[in-house]
Protein backbone atom coordinates (compact mmCIF):
# COMPACT_ATOMS: atom_id res chain seq x y z
CA UNK A 1 0.00 0.00 0.00
CA UNK A 2 1.54 3.27 -1.14
CA UNK A 3 2.15 5.75 1.66
CA UNK A 4 2.54 9.50 1.24
CA UNK A 5 4.71 11.11 3.93
CA UNK A 6 3.97 14.79 4.47
CA UNK A 7 4.89 17.67 6.78
CA UNK A 8 2.41 20.26 7.99
CA UNK A 9 4.00 23.51 9.20
CA UNK A 10 2.09 25.80 11.53
CA UNK A 11 3.99 29.11 11.71
CA UNK A 12 2.03 30.78 14.51
CA UNK A 13 2.37 30.67 18.28
CA UNK A 14 0.47 27.71 19.72
CA UNK A 15 -0.76 28.17 23.30
CA UNK A 16 -0.46 25.09 25.49
CA UNK A 17 -2.82 23.96 28.21
CA UNK A 18 -0.33 24.55 31.02
CA UNK A 19 0.40 28.14 30.04
CA UNK A 20 3.48 27.99 27.84
CA UNK A 21 3.45 28.16 24.06
CA UNK A 22 5.27 26.74 21.09
CA UNK A 23 6.47 29.33 18.54
CA UNK A 24 4.95 27.26 15.76
CA UNK A 25 5.16 23.51 15.19
CA UNK A 26 5.47 20.82 12.55
CA UNK A 27 3.48 17.61 12.25
CA UNK A 28 4.68 14.63 10.27
CA UNK A 29 1.78 12.68 8.86
CA UNK A 30 1.11 9.82 6.45
CA UNK A 31 -1.82 9.23 4.15
CA UNK A 32 -2.89 6.21 2.15
CA UNK A 33 -5.50 6.06 -0.56
CA UNK A 34 -7.73 8.80 -2.02
CA UNK A 35 -10.56 10.83 -0.56
CA UNK A 36 -13.68 9.95 -2.48
CA UNK A 37 -15.97 12.65 -3.94
CA UNK A 38 -18.43 12.29 -1.05
CA UNK A 39 -15.55 12.63 1.44
CA UNK A 40 -17.05 9.82 3.52
CA UNK A 41 -14.20 7.31 3.50
CA UNK A 42 -11.78 8.98 5.93
CA UNK A 43 -10.22 6.76 8.60
CA UNK A 44 -8.06 8.65 11.11
CA UNK A 45 -5.69 6.45 13.11
CA UNK A 46 -4.12 7.74 16.34
CA UNK A 47 -0.85 6.03 17.25
CA UNK A 48 0.28 4.84 20.67
CA UNK A 49 3.19 5.95 22.86
CA UNK A 50 6.24 5.32 20.66
CA UNK A 51 4.52 4.76 17.32
CA UNK A 52 4.94 6.81 14.17
CA UNK A 53 2.67 8.09 11.43
CA UNK A 54 3.18 5.02 9.23
CA UNK A 55 0.31 2.93 10.57
CA UNK A 56 0.84 0.25 7.93
CA UNK A 57 4.24 -0.37 9.54
CA UNK A 58 3.24 -0.89 13.18
CA UNK A 59 -0.37 -2.07 12.62
CA UNK A 60 0.29 -4.15 9.53
CA UNK A 61 -2.30 -6.75 10.47
CA UNK A 62 -5.07 -4.15 10.25
CA UNK A 63 -3.72 -1.60 7.77
CA UNK A 64 -2.44 -2.52 4.32
CA UNK A 65 -3.27 -4.23 1.06
CA UNK A 66 -5.96 -6.81 1.64
CA UNK A 67 -6.37 -5.78 5.30
CA UNK A 68 -9.48 -4.37 6.93
CA UNK A 69 -8.27 -0.79 6.47
CA UNK A 70 -6.86 -0.42 2.98
CA UNK A 71 -6.32 2.22 0.34
CA UNK A 72 -8.77 0.67 -2.12
CA UNK A 73 -11.74 1.79 -0.02
CA UNK A 74 -10.33 4.10 2.69
CA UNK A 75 -8.50 7.38 2.86
CA UNK A 76 -6.31 6.71 5.88
CA UNK A 77 -4.42 9.37 7.80
CA UNK A 78 -2.11 9.02 10.79
CA UNK A 79 -0.25 11.90 12.44
CA UNK A 80 2.91 11.71 14.53
CA UNK A 81 2.16 13.45 17.84
CA UNK A 82 3.96 16.47 19.26
CA UNK A 83 6.93 15.45 21.37
CA UNK A 84 7.63 12.26 19.44
CA UNK A 85 10.85 11.20 17.76
CA UNK A 86 9.44 10.66 14.27
CA UNK A 87 9.28 13.98 12.49
CA UNK A 88 6.88 16.16 14.45
CA UNK A 89 8.09 18.99 16.68
CA UNK A 90 9.73 17.51 19.76
CA UNK A 91 12.58 18.00 22.23
CA UNK A 92 15.27 17.53 19.58
CA UNK A 93 13.68 20.09 17.26
CA UNK A 94 15.29 23.51 16.91
CA UNK A 95 13.50 26.24 18.83
CA UNK A 96 13.08 29.03 16.25
CA UNK A 97 13.54 31.64 18.97
CA UNK A 98 16.85 30.36 20.39
CA UNK A 99 18.02 28.59 17.21
CA UNK A 100 19.03 25.65 19.42
CA UNK A 101 17.33 22.32 20.14
CA UNK A 102 14.82 22.41 22.98
CA UNK A 103 16.27 19.44 24.89
CA UNK A 104 15.11 19.80 28.54
CA UNK A 105 13.36 23.09 27.80
CA UNK A 106 10.69 21.41 25.67
CA UNK A 107 7.39 22.33 27.35
CA UNK A 108 5.09 19.80 28.95
CA UNK A 109 2.48 18.72 26.43
CA UNK A 110 -0.94 17.29 27.30
CA UNK A 111 -3.35 15.11 25.37
CA UNK A 112 -5.50 18.22 24.88
CA UNK A 113 -2.52 19.97 23.27
CA UNK A 114 -1.94 17.01 20.95
CA UNK A 115 -5.59 16.94 19.91
CA UNK A 116 -5.50 20.71 19.36
CA UNK A 117 -2.78 20.24 16.76
CA UNK A 118 -4.72 17.41 15.09
CA UNK A 119 -7.71 19.72 14.89
CA UNK A 120 -5.63 22.46 13.26
CA UNK A 121 -4.35 20.00 10.67
CA UNK A 122 -7.85 18.63 10.10
CA UNK A 123 -9.11 22.11 9.32
CA UNK A 124 -6.10 22.83 7.07
CA UNK A 125 -6.96 19.70 5.08
CA UNK A 126 -10.60 20.85 4.84
CA UNK A 127 -11.85 17.62 6.39
CA UNK A 128 -15.35 18.29 7.68
CA UNK A 129 -16.38 14.79 8.66
CA UNK A 130 -14.36 11.71 9.63
CA UNK A 131 -15.90 8.32 8.99
CA UNK A 132 -13.92 6.64 11.75
CA UNK A 133 -11.33 7.56 14.35
CA UNK A 134 -9.51 4.62 15.93
CA UNK A 135 -6.66 4.30 18.41
CA UNK A 136 -5.18 2.07 21.07
CA UNK A 137 -3.58 3.03 24.39
CA UNK A 138 -2.34 6.65 24.05
CA UNK A 139 -3.96 6.60 20.62
CA UNK A 140 -7.29 5.81 22.24
CA UNK A 141 -6.77 8.64 24.71
CA UNK A 142 -6.30 11.06 21.81
CA UNK A 143 -9.31 9.73 19.94
CA UNK A 144 -11.55 10.00 23.00
CA UNK A 145 -10.36 13.52 23.85
CA UNK A 146 -11.05 14.59 20.26
CA UNK A 147 -14.52 13.02 20.24
CA UNK A 148 -15.39 14.91 23.43
CA UNK A 149 -13.91 18.19 22.19
CA UNK A 150 -15.55 18.08 18.73
CA UNK A 151 -18.59 15.80 19.16
CA UNK A 152 -19.98 16.16 15.62
CA UNK A 153 -16.73 15.30 13.85
CA UNK A 154 -16.73 11.49 13.92
CA UNK A 155 -19.32 9.06 12.64
CA UNK A 156 -17.61 6.10 14.34
CA UNK A 157 -15.16 5.90 17.23
CA UNK A 158 -13.12 2.83 18.22
CA UNK A 159 -11.16 2.90 21.47
CA UNK A 160 -8.85 -0.04 22.21
CA UNK A 161 -7.14 -0.79 25.54
CA UNK A 162 -7.48 2.81 26.65
CA UNK A 163 -9.24 4.91 29.30
CA UNK A 164 -10.87 8.23 30.22
CA UNK A 165 -8.35 9.07 32.95
CA UNK A 166 -4.79 7.83 33.24
CA UNK A 167 -4.74 5.89 36.47
CA UNK A 168 -2.37 6.27 39.46
CA UNK A 169 -1.14 2.78 38.48
CA UNK A 170 -0.27 3.98 34.99
CA UNK A 171 1.32 7.18 36.30
CA UNK A 172 3.43 5.11 38.71
CA UNK A 173 4.79 2.99 35.87
CA UNK A 174 5.67 6.13 33.92
CA UNK A 175 7.27 7.82 36.92
CA UNK A 176 9.41 4.74 37.59
CA UNK A 177 10.65 4.92 34.01
CA UNK A 178 11.44 8.61 34.35
CA UNK A 179 13.35 7.82 37.55
CA UNK A 180 15.44 5.34 35.57
CA UNK A 181 16.22 8.04 33.00
CA UNK A 182 17.10 10.51 35.76
CA UNK A 183 19.52 7.97 37.25
CA UNK A 184 21.55 8.09 34.03
CA UNK A 185 24.44 10.48 34.75
CA UNK A 186 24.23 11.88 31.21
CA UNK A 187 20.58 12.91 31.53
CA UNK A 188 21.35 16.47 32.65
CA UNK A 189 23.52 17.05 29.60
CA UNK A 190 22.13 18.64 26.45
CA UNK A 191 22.88 16.37 23.52
CA UNK A 192 20.92 13.83 21.49
CA UNK A 193 22.24 10.76 23.34
CA UNK A 194 21.65 12.08 26.87
CA UNK A 195 19.84 9.61 29.13
CA UNK A 196 19.90 6.76 26.62
CA UNK A 197 21.12 4.08 29.03
CA UNK A 198 18.51 5.19 31.54
CA UNK A 199 15.92 4.95 28.81
CA UNK A 200 17.15 1.45 28.04
CA UNK A 201 16.29 0.40 31.60
CA UNK A 202 13.03 2.35 31.47
CA UNK A 203 11.90 0.48 28.37
CA UNK A 204 12.61 -2.82 30.10
CA UNK A 205 10.35 -1.72 32.95
CA UNK A 206 7.64 -0.66 30.52
CA UNK A 207 7.66 -4.02 28.80
CA UNK A 208 6.61 -5.69 32.04
CA UNK A 209 3.46 -3.57 32.07
CA UNK A 210 2.76 -4.26 28.40
CA UNK A 211 2.94 -8.03 28.88
CA UNK A 212 2.17 -10.21 31.93
CA UNK A 213 3.15 -13.27 33.98
CA UNK A 214 1.71 -15.78 31.52
CA UNK A 215 3.36 -14.08 28.54
CA UNK A 216 6.82 -14.58 29.99
CA UNK A 217 6.10 -18.12 31.17
CA UNK A 218 5.18 -19.00 27.60
CA UNK A 219 7.67 -16.98 25.53
CA UNK A 220 10.69 -16.79 27.87
CA UNK A 221 10.58 -20.10 29.69
CA UNK A 222 13.74 -21.52 31.29
CA UNK A 223 15.88 -23.64 29.01
CA UNK A 224 16.00 -26.30 31.76
CA UNK A 225 14.67 -26.60 35.33
CA UNK A 226 18.14 -26.38 36.93
CA UNK A 227 19.21 -23.21 35.15
CA UNK A 228 20.71 -20.52 37.45
CA UNK A 229 21.91 -17.88 34.98
CA UNK A 230 21.72 -16.72 31.35
CA UNK A 231 17.93 -16.80 31.39
CA UNK A 232 15.96 -16.18 28.24
CA UNK A 233 13.90 -13.60 30.14
CA UNK A 234 17.09 -11.71 30.99
CA UNK A 235 18.40 -11.65 27.44
CA UNK A 236 14.96 -10.63 26.18
CA UNK A 237 14.86 -7.58 28.45
CA UNK A 238 18.39 -6.62 27.38
CA UNK A 239 17.49 -7.06 23.71
CA UNK A 240 14.35 -4.96 23.97
CA UNK A 241 16.24 -2.17 25.74
CA UNK A 242 18.97 -2.15 23.07
CA UNK A 243 16.43 -2.22 20.27
CA UNK A 244 14.58 0.77 21.68
CA UNK A 245 17.73 2.83 22.26
CA UNK A 246 18.55 2.46 18.57
CA UNK A 247 15.28 4.05 17.46
CA UNK A 248 14.30 6.62 20.09
CA UNK A 249 15.59 9.36 22.39
CA UNK A 250 15.15 9.87 26.11
CA UNK A 251 13.75 13.40 25.79
CA UNK A 252 10.86 12.25 23.62
CA UNK A 253 10.21 9.24 25.82
CA UNK A 254 10.00 11.55 28.82
CA UNK A 255 7.69 13.99 27.01
CA UNK A 256 5.36 11.26 25.76
CA UNK A 257 5.05 9.67 29.19
CA UNK A 258 3.99 13.08 30.54
CA UNK A 259 1.40 13.36 27.77
CA UNK A 260 -0.11 10.04 28.81
CA UNK A 261 -0.11 11.04 32.49
CA UNK A 262 -2.05 14.22 31.63
CA UNK A 263 -5.03 12.36 30.20
CA UNK A 264 -8.34 13.28 31.85
CA UNK A 265 -11.31 13.94 29.58
CA UNK A 266 -13.22 15.41 32.50
CA UNK A 267 -10.77 18.22 33.22
CA UNK A 268 -12.57 21.58 32.99
CA UNK A 269 -15.64 19.80 31.62
CA UNK A 270 -17.59 19.10 34.79
CA UNK A 271 -16.09 15.68 35.39
CA UNK A 272 -15.45 12.49 33.45
CA UNK A 273 -19.01 11.17 33.37
CA UNK A 274 -20.33 14.42 31.93
CA UNK A 275 -17.51 14.59 29.39
CA UNK A 276 -18.21 11.06 28.16
CA UNK A 277 -21.88 11.90 27.77
CA UNK A 278 -20.91 14.50 25.16
CA UNK A 279 -19.65 11.89 22.67
CA UNK A 280 -22.02 11.59 19.70
CA UNK A 281 -20.11 9.08 17.56
CA UNK A 282 -21.18 5.46 17.38
CA UNK A 283 -18.60 3.99 19.72
CA UNK A 284 -16.96 0.60 20.10
CA UNK A 285 -14.81 0.13 23.20
CA UNK A 286 -12.43 -2.83 23.18
CA UNK A 287 -10.62 -4.21 26.21
CA UNK A 288 -8.07 -6.99 26.61
CA UNK A 289 -8.72 -9.49 29.38
CA UNK A 290 -5.04 -9.90 30.31
CA UNK A 291 -4.14 -6.18 30.19
CA UNK A 292 -2.36 -5.15 33.39
CA UNK A 293 -1.75 -1.52 32.42
CA UNK A 294 -5.25 -0.61 31.19
CA UNK A 295 -7.51 -3.16 32.94
CA UNK A 296 -10.96 -4.02 31.62
CA UNK A 297 -12.69 -1.94 34.29
CA UNK A 298 -11.38 1.20 32.56
CA UNK A 299 -12.89 0.31 29.20
CA UNK A 300 -16.14 -0.84 30.82
CA UNK A 301 -16.41 2.54 32.55
CA UNK A 302 -15.93 4.39 29.25
CA UNK A 303 -18.50 2.24 27.45
CA UNK A 304 -21.00 2.63 30.29
CA UNK A 305 -21.00 6.41 30.08
CA UNK A 306 -20.76 7.05 26.32
CA UNK A 307 -24.31 7.01 24.97
CA UNK A 308 -25.15 3.69 23.24
CA UNK A 309 -21.51 2.54 23.23
CA UNK A 310 -20.73 -1.14 22.71
CA UNK A 311 -18.12 -2.85 24.90
CA UNK A 312 -16.25 -5.92 23.69
CA UNK A 313 -13.64 -7.97 25.50
CA UNK A 314 -10.97 -9.96 23.67
CA UNK A 315 -8.47 -12.38 25.12
CA UNK A 316 -4.75 -12.40 24.46
CA UNK A 317 -1.64 -14.00 25.86
CA UNK A 318 0.16 -10.70 25.29
CA UNK A 319 -1.57 -8.35 27.72
CA UNK A 320 -1.71 -4.68 26.77
CA UNK A 321 0.38 -5.36 23.66
CA UNK A 322 -2.50 -7.46 22.39
CA UNK A 323 -3.88 -4.34 20.68
CA UNK A 324 -0.81 -4.46 18.42
CA UNK A 325 -0.82 -8.23 17.95
CA UNK A 326 -4.35 -9.68 17.93
CA UNK A 327 -5.22 -8.60 14.39
CA UNK A 328 -7.61 -11.46 13.69
CA UNK A 329 -9.74 -10.78 16.75
CA UNK A 330 -9.72 -7.03 16.22
CA UNK A 331 -10.74 -7.39 12.59
CA UNK A 332 -13.51 -9.83 13.49
CA UNK A 333 -14.98 -7.56 16.15
CA UNK A 334 -14.73 -4.34 14.11
CA UNK A 335 -16.31 -5.99 11.05
CA UNK A 336 -19.18 -7.46 13.08
CA UNK A 337 -19.80 -4.14 14.81
CA UNK A 338 -19.87 -2.23 11.53
CA UNK A 339 -22.07 -4.80 9.82
CA UNK A 340 -24.65 -4.41 12.57
CA UNK A 341 -24.35 -0.61 12.33
CA UNK A 342 -23.08 -0.45 15.89
CA UNK A 343 -26.47 -1.48 17.27
CA UNK A 344 -26.00 -5.03 18.48
CA UNK A 345 -23.90 -6.46 21.29
CA UNK A 346 -21.27 -8.78 19.85
CA UNK A 347 -20.87 -12.28 21.16
CA UNK A 348 -17.66 -12.84 23.11
CA UNK A 349 -14.86 -14.27 21.00
CA UNK A 350 -11.51 -15.80 21.83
Amino acid sequence: MQAEQKIFRYPYAYSLELGRELPGFELSYTTYGTRNPEDDNIVWICHALTGNSNAAEWWDGLVGDGKYFNSEKDFIICVNVLGSAYGSTGPLSVNPITQKPYFHDFPTITVKDVVGTLEILRQELDIRKIKMCIGGSLGGQQALEWAVEVPDLFEELILIASNALHSPWGVAFNESQRMAIEADQTWKESHEDAGKMGMRAARSMALLSYRNYDTYNFTQARDNPDQIDDFRASSYQQYQGDKFVNRFNAYSYWALSKIMDSHNVGRNRGGIVHALSLVKAKTLVLGIKSDLLFPLTEQQFVARHIPDAVFQEIDSLYGHDGFLIEYKQLTQVIRAWQETNGQLQIAKIS
